[in-house]
């Protein structure tokens, strides 16, 4: 089903603010709750903490945290070189921020007050801020990482948003809003809609304009509110404003605004607290990271944002009979580069299989187990099979679904696909993900009958037709290589295990690329390997004639004889695999080629010095700042390039000047100049973040090669491979609601032409089947003219929650080239998730601490419950120097608190004996160290409450229990020696807790009693 409506594109008027805000960055370097670092620059506020400066330093420090405390905790520490956290890392932080950011920038999201806690909607806010808490925890069970990272940037966008856009400050609060995450915690009310909550305000600085209840003190009286932003909802009489020059709203009564976004009285009323909002943004986002952290635990914590991965191993197989000699090949390459990250603590990675042949695609094998995925290699069977072609591309997005970003793909068939309709749909995630495809066929491109082909090559797979073959059945194979980055190289049986080498050199860690470039007949090249490259590799494909290497002294060599004092060759069919000997000499080296036929030539090596890029342009609607641009970006229009580059250490001092983009083959087609955008951390694990203007944008595809110099003055040069394929239409998808078991959902869009009027096609695909119909859909669109429109999905009743649906939208103009992609990742949950915490009550609490405060101990019990339908399901003692003893059985005597001193004193005399969980006929042991231990045996219903008790020396006063239910809730309970008997779990309700319960053995039959009743 889809609608439309048709709307003018904005013409050269907004080109002014592209030119305005360009002069400002390069009069006034930018050093950063606005969107972006752009944003500052925008509303001239240097010193604004924006949605992007909170989240990045939030997630590194929490990340950091995480790192050193693993390496703490580890008896024997890693003693590989530290190379940072990686590239990927700061393309999962780049996720995150894009997510949180496009909340100001989305039509379907930055004038929704629930989303930005505007209008008084804090309550709604509230249920969407667990949903996305909910949404995250789902996805990041079941490995789904891309899509937890964009529910975790929305969660972080609107909890962000409450300090700056809410009287949370004013009210004297100096510590975070608990409840907004936790409905357990104490809660304040928010402001009845006929209560006014501010005074008229007439400058653009507002000081006191807040009704005495919206800044009181004292608990009892206090009211929450927030301004109301534009004219929907409508804002009543008395109400606060967002406030600042973009807010409409800011001239009703009362005038002004209380919002806290930026340092700019221009944008922000109350601009003066703004580092007081910023501060507890920070302060609340480093607690949603390590309420997450301690949720998933450390290391998937750490697998969420990608920290120092190596590339996926992704092998798509073609598994008919003619593929015995490619899939005992990637076996032994499989082998050998499990073996080789042995030898790395902590570099094992991804790895993914997906068989196929015709009509039979996959299952997916995706395991980080290197023993479990050599399994599914020995059990691949070269059997069967028949006609070609295959379903071939069916596979590889298969394998893009599955894998993370930036993964090196290998295809290993010899057949020609047999579904080129899903050609589009490939390109759009190969180019979303920067994941580079690499084909290994064997198979001779110039076989065209049953009755032809190279003697040398043996010709295996069976055809039930006689008809000639079309000579460019593999040009999809050609294309996707070529603008992923990747490479497609033909080759022979008896060949394919010594090409396969080419799998082991590009995906060990740390490789960067110097050069990537297609030519035909003859061409010359050059890279430059500065100081930091180490083991530089060549790859050529094709059939040369000639091919001279010259070093940066002028010294020559012909790659065409294996040993030489430059380099050494390995020829093989298809390929030629190139080596640069030792001591690598900095500097400029040039190749001269000559071929009867298409090269491609690939130069990588080690370094962990690389960049990141997106293209964006300037939005200065709700808030100002730097939209990035989904899909290709638009031919012949001015935008901006937005650079990270990723791995500076302190000791590399490199600047970078420029970026040049680069046509098809090599050619410059545009320079583009950078400044800094933002100051750098001050540690190994920097990142830079560069922007440059692209005025205008070039209709050829072309690729980015970035310049700078270190320290020394040499160049340093550093490629990004895939092809920027620009283009003439845009289309952006608005919504990415979840998915509900059972029901229908719908996913809209809009569609931009920046060409002539003319008939456009949509396409739409999805991994999962859930569309109801795919397309293709024509469409007439106006000049410089807009559609908007909508796909549906129904979700069965047996998705499996977490599950991830991939949708790919791809818009085509017909008899033309033009055509641009949109990815969604949608989430499966349940139609009423859980959001409820466990909690903990406190039934006794023995404290006896004199001097010297080791001969004496303190203990406390409690009952640990589900308060929601999912039943406990794991315990840990996150703090503490004592020992934690769980029950079966509620104790019911003294002795049985005796017994758990008895353990305490036992063990205190025992240090030396093993740690982990204690077992014991009747109850477990547990102390800080020890991992989660899985009780939802220990509580077969959710109702069912867990008998604990907490003894430790006196030296050791406090100590925090963690708590998790089935759905991922998790609760923390602090314990202290002088805290008073109460209940923990209902601080905002009751108020008779902490001094009415002062039984001890009482107190524990009652609750034997009542649960014996329930249960």
């Amino acid at each position: 089903m889809m609608f439309q409506t048709r709307r003018r594109i904005w013409g050269g008027s907004q080109m002014h603010w592209f030119i305005l805000a360009y002069l400002v960055l390069l009069a006034l370097p930018c050093m950063g709750f606005l969107p972006n670092f752009w944003s500052r620059v925008l509303t001239l506020s240097w010193d604004s903490h924006t949605h992007q400066y909170i989240t990045e330093h939030a997630i590194l420090n929490i990340t950091m945290e995480t790192v050193e405390g693993l390496k703490l905790s580890k008896k024997h520490p890693e003693n590989h070189k530290e190379t940072g956290l990686g590239r990927s890392f700061w393309r999962a932080v780049g996720e995150v921020v894009k997510s949180n950011v496009a909340m100001d920038f989305l039509s379907s999201t930055r004038s929704n007050p629930v989303y930005h806690f505007d209008s008084e909607q804090v309550n709604r806010s509230m249920v969407m801020l667990r949903q996305f808490w909910t949404q995250t925890i789902l996805s990041v069970r079941v490995k789904e990482y891309q899509r937890a990272r964009y529910s975790l940037g929305q969660l972080f966008h609107s909890l962000q948003d409450f300090y700056s856009h809410s009287n949370w400050v004013e009210l004297g609060q100096r510590s975070i809003y608990l409840h907004l995450l936790q409905p357990e915690e104490p809660a304040i009310p928010v402001a009845e809609r006929d209560t006014p909550t501010c005074m008229e305000c007439f400058s653009l600085t507002c000081r006191n304009n807040l009704v005495s209840k919206m800044k009181s003190m004292h608990q009892d009286s206090q009211l929450l509110t927030t301004g109301y932003f534009s004219t929907v909802p409508s804002k009543p009489a008395g109400k606060c404003s967002h406030g600042g020059v973009l807010d409409s709203s800011r001239s009703m009564g009362a005038k002004g605004g209380i919002n806290k976004d930026s340092t700019s009285p221009f944008f922000s009323p109350h601009h003066y607290l703004h580092k007081e909002a910023a501060s507890l943004a920070t302060e609340a986002t480093l607690s949603v990271l390590r309420d997450l952290r301690d949720t998933v635990g450390h290391k998937t914590f750490l697998n969420l944002f990608s920290v120092k991965t190596v590339p996926a191993l992704v092998f798509v197989m073609d598994t008919t009979g003619s593929m015995f000699e490619e899939i005992t090949a990637a076996r032994l390459r499989a082998l050998s580069i499990i073996q080789t990250r042995a030898n790395n603590p902590g570099q094992s990675g991804t790895f993914v299989l997906v068989p196929f042949h015709d009509p039979k695609v996959g299952p997916v094998y995706e395991t980080d187990d290197p023993e479990e995925f050599m399994q599914h290699m020995e059990n691949l069977m070269a059997l069967g099979g028949g006609d070609e072609p295959e379903m071939c591309l069916s596979a590889i997005q298969l394998a893009l679904t599955h894998s993370p970003p930036l993964s090196e793909i290998f295809v290993f068939t010899d057949a020609s696909p047999k579904d080129a309709h899903l050609f589009d749909s490939v390109k759009a995630l190969t180019l979303e993900k920067q994941s580079k495809v690499t084909f290994l066929l064997t198979e001779d491109p110039h076989y065209t009958t049953e009755g032809r082909g190279r003697s040398r090559r043996k010709r295996r797979r069976k055809r039930r037709s006689t008809e000639p073959l079309s000579p460019d059945r593999f040009s999809l194979y050609s294309l996707l290589s070529s603008l992923s980055g990747g490479m497609t190289i033909f080759t022979t049986n008896s060949d394919i295990q010594k090409v396969s080498t080419i799998v082991e050199d590009n995906t060990a860690a740390d490789k960067v690329t110097l050069l990537h470039v297609e030519s035909d007949l003859i061409s010359s090249h050059s890279f430059r390997v500065d100081s930091s490259v180490k083991n530089v590799t060549l790859h050529v494909t094709g059939s040369l004639i000639e091919c001279i290497l010259t070093d940066p002294s002028e010294q020559s060599q012909s790659l065409l004889n294996e040993q030489g004092p430059l380099a050494e060759t390995e020829p093989f069919e298809g390929l030629y695999r190139i080596w640069l000997l030792p001591p690598i000499q900095p500097g400029q080296w040039k190749l001269q080629a000559k071929s009867d036929g298409h090269l491609t030539f690939n130069v990588i090596g080690d370094s962990s010095v690389d960049f990141l890029y997106h293209f964006a342009t300037v939005t200065n609607e709700t808030h100002p700042g730097l939209a990035r641009m989904e899909g290709s970006p638009v031919a012949g229009v001015p935008a901006f390039l937005v650079l990270a580059v990723t791995g500076l250490a302190p000791d590399e001092e490199v600047s970078f000047s420029h970026v040049t983009l680069l046509g098809a083959n090599g050619e410059s087609l545009r320079q583009v100049w950078l400044n800094s955008s933002s100051s750098s951390f001050s540690s190994s694990y920097s990142v830079e973040e560069l922007v440059g203007w692209v005025d205008p944008v070039p209709r050829v595809p072309f690729c980015v090669r970035l310049t700078g110099r270190d320290r020394r003055g040499n160049r340093v040069e550093r490629f990004s491979t895939e092809m920027v394929q620009p283009t003439h239409v845009q289309i952006q998808v608005l919504s990415v609601p979840h998915l509900v078991p059972g029901h229908s959902t719908m996913v809209t869009f809009d569609i931009l032409n920046h060409g002539p009027e003319r008939l456009l096609s949509l396409t739409a695909d999805d991994d999962c089947g859930y569309l109801h119909k795919k397309g293709p859909y024509s469409f007439p669109v106006s000049e410089r003219g807009s559609f908007s429109g909508q796909v549906d999905l129904h979700t069965p009743a047996t998705a499996q929650a977490g599950a991830t649906v991939t949708l790919t939208l791809t818009v085509r103009a017909l008899n033309s080239q033009d055509s641009n992609y949109a990815v969604a990742y949608l989430t499966v949950v349940p139609p009423d998730p859980d959001v409820s915490p466990p909690s903990c009550s406190i039934t006794r609490l023995q404290s006896s601490c004199p001097s010297p405060c080791n001969v004496s101990t303190w203990n406390v019990s409690l009952a640990v419950s589900d308060r929601g339908r999912s039943g406990l399901t794991a315990i840990q003692l996150q703090k503490g120097e004592g020992f934690l003893t769980l029950f079966h059985n509620a104790p019911l005597t003294e002795d049985d608190m005796g017994e758990a001193q008895s353990g305490f004193d036992q063990a205190q005399r025992n240090k030396t004996t093993s740690r982990g969980p204690h077992h014991h006929h009747h109850k477990t042991r547990l102390e800080k160290g020890d991992s989660p231990l899985n009780v939802s045996e220990w509580v077969l219903g959710s109702s069912q409450p867990l008998w604990v008790t907490y003894t430790s020396t006196c030296c050791s006063t406090q100590a925090e229990l963690l708590v998790w239910d089935g759905s991922g809730n998790m609760k923390r309970c602090h314990l202290s020696s002088g805290q008073q008997i109460r209940q923990l779990q209902d601080r905002s309700g009751e108020t008779s807790g902490s001094g009415q319960i002062r039984f001890t053995g009482v107190l524990w039959i009652m609750w034997g009693l009542v649960w014996s009743v329930l249960l």
